[in-house]
């Protein structure tokens, strides 16, 4: 009797042991295979870097290289695009309040749109959905999207032309409505009920609840302004309002134009580092914007998993 009640201990307890490390061989090659891919996501950046530091001579006769050494450390790039500091950080200033004010507004645009589509009592959402659906497939074109925004809306050396193009995204609301139709629509009944009016359901029940929508739109939505260069280069014409990727973008074309008129006239002009200059641009302008990832990677895996237990 003994014999036979201690033969399934001991089977629970090989399978517990079986089952311990088939966890920790499956552990270290998940851990394994994560820290590889995170090394080969991190290498381009880390060559980015390092080659905003380097001689252009080494990079042209040896290429990019993760350990250059001492002797092939320059600075040079940096100088050239801090050339002019203060026109630098005004750049910046204008960069970061429209990335700031554009997200804002637009994560408020987007966002109200997407809870109205989104209300099963909204008897028109089929037909606006439609409307803004259509417009992804079609539109007016370049030039009178031009001259709307220069003839008749004035954008033309404004710092609203900056911020007003990027405020609504279609995809970004259909993303909105999506999110906002597995929000459960008894709470705004059960608001409506207690007398509270719709706007007052959308900031104190709605936004709360979008936590992890505001901060994955608005990680899209402040990367989509901090790169814009396009609207700076169609509406501003005056230079203490350009924003900082168009500035950087004339610094490089500049550079890039002389060293392409010393090459066929045959003129004596101070070698500018064009291929460092790429690469401290790059530090310079993406910088910021990435520091800005970790503290909005939480939202992002709860935006992920959010929908994916039903209560």
């Amino acid at each position: 009797m003994d014999i036979n009640m201690d033969m399934p201990m001991k089977k629970s307890k090989t399978r517990k042991l079986d089952h311990s490390a088939d966890m920790i061989v499956f552990n270290t090659i998940s851990y394994f295979l994560t820290a590889t891919f995170a090394i080969i996501c991190v290498i381009p950046f880390y060559l980015v870097f390092v080659g905003s530091f380097t001689d252009e001579k080494s990079i042209l006769t040896k290429g990019f290289s993760f350990f250059p050494g001492v002797k092939n450390l320059s600075l040079e790039a940096y100088k050239i695009i801090l050339t002019s500091p203060n026109s630098i950080f005004r750049a910046y200033g204008v960069t970061i309040m429209v990335t700031i004010t554009g997200t804002i507004l637009a994560i408020l645009i987007v966002t109200m749109t997407g809870y109205v589509l989104s209300r099963p009592d909204f008897p028109w959402k089929n037909q606006f959905s439609f409307f803004f659906f259509f417009t992804t497939l079609f539109s007016g074109g370049l030039v009178p999207w031009y001259l709307l925004c220069t003839k008749y809306l004035g954008f033309t050396n404004h710092i609203y032309a900056l911020i007003v193009p990027g405020l609504f995204s279609v995809w970004n609301m259909i993303i909105s409505k999506s999110f906002m139709k597995g929000i459960p629509y008894e709470l705004v009944e059960s608001a409506k009920m207690d007398g509270a009016s719709d706007p007052l359901i959308y900031f104190r029940i709605m936004l709360p609840l979008s936590k992890p929508l505001i901060a994955t739109l608005s990680l899209f939505t402040a990367l989509g302004y901090w790169n814009d260069w396009y609207n700076c280069m169609l509406y501003i014409n005056d230079h203490s309002m350009w924003n900082l990727q168009y500035m950087l973008q004339n610094i490089l074309n500049s550079a890039e134009s002389m060293t392409r008129i010393a090459n066929q006239t045959g003129m004596v002009v101070a070698s500018v580092p064009t291929e460092s200059v790429k690469m401290a641009m790059t530090v310079v302008a993406t910088g910021p914007i990435i520091l800005l990832y970790p503290f909005l990677q939480k939202y992002f895996v709860k935006g992920i998993t959010i929908g994916s237990v039903k209560g």
